[in-house]
């Protein structure tokens, strides 16, 4: 998105939610960017398990293990940058037959329902994160890294799509979606 899309996006937002939406734009703006780095060292670190396992005999054990955690880590922390640009799938053809008025009302009602099933996501995860925290849990591999991890990146990741969902609901029942909405 480009910096005037952002501003225009920031300005339809309700005053009381300005403050949030520029601060959630630009930290998602940098966690995006984290995320594009994880997948790139994910794909290193695949590519560099295949070379070993098949080319050099070697056994690779926390290769797979450490791809995943990029891969979910980025897939979490990034979905509030997603859900921002509307960049989630859906069904055009539902949307281009319903007056504008309808899709207005089915697109908050669809945030609504996206924020409360995130937010008891987001819940579920802190508590996942908390116990792996305190009892200590790690993987069951023979590299053994702590759960804490992955938890914490979801329940990072889920709690930031959540304010973002957030604002997108206040503002479209203020009547001030965003321009890509």
């Amino acid at each position: 998105m480009s910096p005037d899309a952002a501003a225009d996006a920031a300005l339809t937002v309700p005053p009381p939610l300005r403050v949030l939406d520029g601060w959630l734009q630009r930290f998602s703006t940098v966690l995006r960017v984290i995320c594009m780095l994880a997948m790139i060292v994910a794909a290193g670190i695949l590519s560099y398990s295949v070379f070993a396992r098949h080319i050099l005999k070697l056994a690779t054990d926390w290769q797979d293990e450490a791809s995943v955690f990029l891969l979910v880590g980025a897939t979490f922390v990034s979905s509030a940058y997603v859900q921002h640009a509307r960049g989630h799938i859906g069904i055009e053809a539902v949307t281009s037959l319903l007056p504008p008025r309808v899709n207005r009302v089915r697109r908050i009602l669809v945030d609504i329902a996206s924020l409360l099933f995130c937010t008891f996501f987001a819940w579920k995860s802190w508590t996942l994160f908390h116990e792996a925290w305190v009892d200590g849990q790690i993987s069951d591999s023979t590299w053994g890294p702590p759960l804490s991890i992955p938890y914490g990146l979801m329940a990072g990741g889920m709690t930031v799509l959540c304010l973002q969902l957030l604002v997108q609901v206040a503002a479209g029942i203020s009547g001030r979606e965003t321009p890509h909405d």
